[in-house]
């Protein structure tokens, strides 16, 4: 095949940097102008009650957690009410079907979008627990698709292991200033900071816990990578680590981290980057599937953004194998 003539357009010949940056002014500029719309379409928000205060779990025994589960149950019923009596069905139908007595929740709070952390399993002899950290637009009106990864994680991993569904933060809109931005994770980070150590002193003391990131989780991730004592820091899908965050050294964790990313994921056209504004920085900077970042990659196969925890996928697999404390298929060359 004759080889391509040089092309007389000036923008060839320009640097990737200098068209990464346009790239992301792009991205900025469409959020300023889509997250107004957005935010005018959505719902008011649905109240909810305060949460009761419930004291540390001590112990992940099977009598604690059954006390704990059911002090979060009533606090999803009274959610429910709420939700009803502000005539909002679909709210309401999500919780009713959150307070089924065979769901078991370590926390709920309804308020401002909800924050939940939903088990799968017997967290009381668990070896191996998973912590799954969403990314944007996940909600308790959002909120199947996120528990339907948790629920197939913890069906293909072997037995004696736990999954827990941490919705934790305000997570950011897909389309929004916030997630160009790390803002919203260093907000974020501390919550999962106290969760994970609350969750370990809990657990069995041989339990090994792994944290698996998808997407904006993984700038959640990183912002609290250095507090986490883990076996396990997994990102996947990721728009990058967010500022000061350039590669695993500079996330002062003893964990192995691990990063994969989707054949057919639209987050690998994301510029790595970071441009600093007026008023912010945009960009969540560095790719955790670059060679320079320096974690461990697994085949995450030729699956979407939403597909990594999908029944039957490379992804899933592999991700299964990292919690068990297995060694995942590498990418095929």
């Amino acid at each position: 095949m004759a080889s391509r003539p040089p092309s007389s357009n000036p923008r060839s010949s320009r640097p990737r940097g200098s068209r990464a940056r346009r790239a992301l002014l792009a991205a900025l500029v469409t959020a300023s102008v889509a997250v107004p719309v957005a935010g005018a379409a959505r719902p008011a928000a649905v109240p909810a009650p305060a949460p009761a205060v419930l004291a540390p779990l001590r112990a992940a025994t099977p009598a604690a957690l059954d006390e704990r589960y059911a002090a979060t149950r009533d606090d999803i019923r009274a959610a429910e009410r709420m939700a009803a009596g502000h005539g909002d069905r679909r709210r309401a139908a999500v919780l009713r079907a959150m307070a089924d007595p065979a769901r078991h929740f370590l926390s709920f709070d309804g308020r401002d979008g909800g924050r939940t952390a939903e088990v799968f399993g017997d967290l009381s002899r668990a070896e191996r627990i998973a912590v799954l950290v969403p990314g944007a637009d996940t909600s308790l009106d959002r909120y199947e698709r996120f528990r339907a990864g948790a629920v197939a994680l913890q069906q293909e991993l072997a037995g004696g292991a736990a999954v827990v569904a941490w919705l934790g933060y305000e997570t950011p809109g897909t389309v929004s200033l916030e997630a160009l931005t790390p803002g919203t994770a260093d907000d974020a980070a501390p919550q999962l900071e106290s969760f994970v150590s609350e969750l370990s002193a809990a657990s069995r003391p041989a339990a090994r816990t792994s944290l698996l990131c998808h997407s904006y989780g993984s700038v959640v991730c990183a912002r609290a990578a250095s507090g986490l004592r883990v076996a396990d820091i997994v990102l996947y899908g990721s728009p990058g680590t967010g500022t000061g965050a350039d590669d695993v050294a500079s996330l002062h964790t003893c964990a192995s981290v691990w990063a994969g990313r989707g054949g057919n994921d639209w987050i690998a056209d994301v510029p790595h980057m970071k441009l600093q504004l007026p008023f912010t920085t945009v960009g969540l900077g560095a790719d955790p599937v670059s060679k320079g970042f320096g974690a461990r990659i697994f085949d995450a196969g030729d699956g979407g953004h939403s597909d990594y925890l999908r029944r039957g996928s490379v992804s899933l697999a592999n991700i299964a194998r990292i919690v068990n404390g297995q060694t995942p298929e590498a990418p095929r060359a």
